[in-house]
């Protein structure tokens, strides 16, 4: 099959087989109570396809290359996808939180649970979104993922470990305390992991007017705009509804991106290695001054 072939498969079909086709086969699995492995198995096949989506489809083909950043990005990857996976396995453990079955609607179609979980998850998620941009204790360790040059696959989980806990619990931990299964949990984790592929890709995919209400990469792009308050946008991890409540929701068909206009005007400067980056927020210069100058 040749570029010319794959590329209106990749520009119409890859956001369906991540979000329908990978999540699909989740749900399916989870369901059947097959071995989580065969998870893991999926989220490899989801990192495949999020590589080879952008390389036959590049938004911008520089964002493809290395610019000094992939292995500190496959270090925040690595360690925070393994403290999602942890935080999935304690969930029989913290069960014992829960007075008696809690409340969650076991008696729905697993399908349900999935996307009642998502939902739920979104809203918790983007509101802890949100306060990082607006709290200051918060913004240093969110700031580890706004310092990204380039806009790629493996920039979703480009963060600072204690940021990325805290916003896991935001999403996930009152869904626990409801008595949220250990395998809606863990298709959850999938879909999380999916979506920040998805949200984060070069690859240039369409949704067309799902774009308004899919938190996917067309908009997300917008919130890594390098001047705060222009970057203060598009919050959601899976739905914009939240943005549309909180009047952080913008879209412009005319605006194109470089790494010249990605990263932090404030913070030109910040830590490109992974150790540094972790030991930032710590510092006099993480608290990262907000500069609202912009073109």
């Amino acid at each position: 099959m040749t570029t010319r072939t794959l590329k209106p498969l990749v520009r119409y079909g890859y956001a369906p087989a991540m979000l329908l086709g990978v999540n699909g086969a989740g749900i399916a699995i989870a369901s059947a109570g097959a071995p989580k492995a065969w998870l893991l198995g999926l989220l490899g096949l989801a990192v495949a396809l999020s590589f080879a989506a952008e390389r036959v489809l590049p938004y911008e083909d520089t964002w493809n290359h290395d610019h000094g950043d992939t292995r500190r990005d496959t270090i925040h990857t690595f360690v925070n996808e393994t403290l999602i996976l942890a935080s999935v396995a304690a969930i029989p453990a913290l069960a014992i939180l829960t007075p008696g079955d809690g409340i969650w609607p076991h008696h729905w179609p697993f399908v349900l649970q999935v996307l009642a979980a998502i939902l739920a998850a979104d809203l918790g998620i983007t509101l802890i979104h949100y306060a990082s941009h607006k709290i200051d204790a918060l913004w240093r360790f969110h700031a580890v993922h706004h310092s990204a040059k380039r806009f790629y696959g493996l920039n979703g989980l480009m963060k600072h470990p204690l940021h990325q806990t805290i916003e896991m619990a935001a999403g996930v931990a009152p869904l626990i305390l409801i008595g949220l299964p250990a395998s809606v949990a863990s298709t959850l984790a999938l879909a999380v992991a999916v979506q920040l592929l998805l949200q984060h890709s070069n690859a240039d995919y369409r949704v067309g007017a799902l774009k308004h209400v899919l938190a996917l990469n067309e908009g997300h792009r917008f919130h890594h705009l390098k001047w705060a308050g222009i970057g203060d946008v598009n919050f959601g991890l899976f739905t914009l509804a939240w943005d549309y409540l909180l009047r952080t929701k913008t879209y412009d068909p005319h605006r194109r991106f470089t790494s010249e206009i990605l990263g932090m005007a404030a913070h030109p400067d910040y830590p490109t290695a992974y150790l540094p980056q972790l030991a930032e927020p710590f510092r006099a210069s993480g608290a990262c001054t907000t500069d609202d100058t912009a073109p």
